[in-house]
């Protein structure tokens, strides 16, 4: 008896951009009916993004989410219509660490991410409209982050030197041990959250809450903070485009967001195996 009949998918927790969207940040008809198919199944299904939980309204009413999501990798968790469900702050500890470090960078724009509100300090830097691009909303210009550090939900250091985003990642985390969590969410953002800001506690948060097991619950991510996912969910499954470190995680490998591998994981694994 295969595992699929054994311990059946009741349960997918799937990351947002490199996943579920295409890299101009469209979402294909394909990915939509794909999850449509699943709620007729049975099978809960929701989302775990870095994205703030607002950016992820509109996902929501898109899919017909109904349960809990996950923003800011995890560091809230909002039920659909908005309210915080739980959240968890960066210690002001790390948070100062982090942001000096950023701040030192001239290729490196430092955003804060606190009272619902995407911060930047000075003029706008080369990777904001990107950024504004997928949020669906712009930063606010603040003179200080200071007056946010009790509350941070996350801090991201954005550049498209992708290798010193990989080199800052390996300096700032002995420097934020057992404080904060860092990890690439795309090769082109770090971000910096909370312990407990991390997507294995939200999968684990979100499947008690829903009264699923772990081995009935699937994660599908491309990035570098989707392995937390990997590592608790009953099954795994990576992006194909996604780095070899991620691939190297997860149970299987899909397509490319580009080919909609999401929508392939879902028919492919999920709704073919009931």
């Amino acid at each position: 008896m295969s595992d699929a009949a054994i311990h059946p998918i009741r349960f997918i927790l799937s990351d947002v951009d490199g996943t579920l969207l295409h890299p101009d940040h469209r979402l294909s008809q394909r990915t939509v009916d794909a999850v449509s198919a699943l709620r007729e199944a049975g099978v809960f299904f929701s989302l775990a993004s870095g994205r703030p939980p607002k950016a992820m309204l509109h996902l929501i009413e898109t899919f017909g989410i109904d349960v809990p999501v996950a923003g800011f990798n995890g560091g809230t968790l909002i039920n659909p219509d908005g309210s915080i469900l739980v959240a968890h702050h960066l210690p002001a500890e790390a948070a100062l660490v982090a942001l000096a470090m950023f701040s030192a960078e001239p290729d490196v724009e430092p955003w804060v991410f606190a009272d619902g509100d995407w911060l930047r300090r000075g003029p706008p830097g080369p990777m904001e409209p990107r950024e504004a691009h997928g949020l669906g909303y712009g930063p606010v210009v603040v003179e200080s982050f200071e007056p946010y550090l009790d509350r941070i939900d996350k801090i991201v250091a954005a550049s498209n030197n992708a290798q010193l985003l990989v080199e800052l990642e390996a300096r700032l985390q002995p420097k934020v041990q057992g404080l904060a969590q860092v990890s690439r969410s795309q090769p082109i953002y770090l971000d910096v959250t909370a312990m407990l800001a991390n997507k294995g506690e939200a999968l684990k948060t979100l499947a008690a809450h829903l009264g699923v097991p772990l081995e009935q619950t699937a994660a599908i991510g491309d990035g570098g903070n989707d392995p937390a996912m990997f590592q608790v969910a009953g099954l795994s499954i990576a992006m194909g485009q996604a780095e070899e470190t991620v691939k190297r995680q997860a149970n299987v490998v899909t397509g490319s967001n580009i080919d909609d591998g999401a929508a392939e994981a879902i028919e492919r694994f999920i709704l073919a195996a009931r």
